[in-house]
């Protein structure tokens, strides 16, 4: 390759933001880099998305004991990908006895959970430098729901004083994409179904459907918003925008892959009519030009009829790589 991916170039270290948005909920923001939701109750504590290693959660759970000594009994998964679930094993030492994921996501991991680990790990030198202290694939030890998307099938948490509800609203980021909702203090936990001023990544999307998904997570009328990547949200209006973003984002990448198929573009040129509708408005955000390949490649694969996302494996990122830079 001509050129490293754009990640493997971004080796600064970010600045961590640990907030509190309501009497019970927190965001661990970074500049871009995955977040983290926490939920802190009076007799537990649930951790949403853990970080890509145990090195990386050590740094969230030292905020947390910051402000409480509970046990850190549940970790969420809102879906598969390495950088977001391949810390959990730290939280063991801490109490916790549950990992959730959705039956979406279980079967993400069965099906790919491998090749996404060996994949991301070489994409996120800078994410992935504790490495070694991961233990292999996370998994989890409750799985909510059947696949449907809806409600039907939930489940809800209580950490004392506060009640977690926790169901796959609809396919986007991934098929199993699993959110956290607060609702007395209407926090919402969206992982990478909602982003904001950050790169989108949709190498295993569903962006078909995704639009109709967060027309759901809007229905919930959210006050607070934890994206899975970019700053927390704060206030409805805001949480639209974040809300409006993502879709922004979703809907102008898949148009652009559709116009691609029809026209019978290669790789590279549909990457360059894409950038024509992406650059203006989004060139700017973390993490743009690290997505857009990915992102460029599954369009133009969902536009062909391709719905079962092709797996990602580290010999298969180098292949789309070179194509773009030949």
């Amino acid at each position: 390759m001509s050129k490293a991916f754009a990640s493997q170039a971004d080796l600064a270290d970010k600045k961590i933001t640990f907030e509190q948005l309501s009497p019970h909920c927190w965001a661990y923001t970074a500049e871009g880099d995955p977040n983290s939701g926490v939920i802190i109750g009076e007799k537990f504590i649930m951790v949403s998305d853990a970080t890509a290693t145990p090195a990386m959660a050590r740094d969230l759970i030292q905020q947390i004991r910051k402000v409480s000594d509970k046990p850190i009994k549940y970790v969420l998964l809102t879906h598969y990908h390495a950088v977001r679930v391949l810390g959990a094993s730290a939280y063991v030492a801490e109490g916790a006895t549950e990992i959730i994921a959705s039956r979406g996501t279980y079967e993400l991991i069965v099906e790919r959970g491998a090749e996404d680990m060996q994949s991301e790990m070489e994409r996120f030198p800078r994410l992935f430098r504790g490495a070694d202290s991961v233990p292999g694939l996370t998994w989890p030890t409750l799985v909510v729901g059947d696949g449907k998307p809806g409600r039907q099938g939930s489940l809800e948490v209580d950490l004392g004083g506060v009640k977690v509800q926790i169901w796959h609203p609809g396919p986007g980021h991934t098929r199993g994409d699993t959110i956290a909702w607060v609702e007395e203090e209407k926090v919402l936990f969206s992982g990478d179904l909602v982003e904001y001023e950050a790169g989108v990544y949709t190498g295993d999307a569903q962006l078909e459907e995704w639009p109709a998904t967060l027309e759901a997570l809007r229905a919930l009328q959210a006050e607070y918003i934890v994206p899975g990547r970019g700053e927390a949200m704060k206030g409805n209006a805001d949480v639209n925008k974040a809300l409006d973003y993502t879709k922004r984002w979703v809907t102008t990448l898949f148009q652009a892959g559709k116009e691609a198929a029809a026209a019978g573009m290669d790789l590279k040129s549909a990457m360059a009519h894409t950038r024509k509708s992406m650059d203006p408005v989004f060139g700017h955000v973390f993490i743009y030009e690290h997505c857009l390949p990915f992102d460029v490649s599954r369009a133009y694969d969902e536009a062909k009829g391709i719905k079962n996302p092709r797996i990602w494996t580290a010999e298969r990122d180098k292949e789309m790589w070179s194509a773009l830079q030949a």
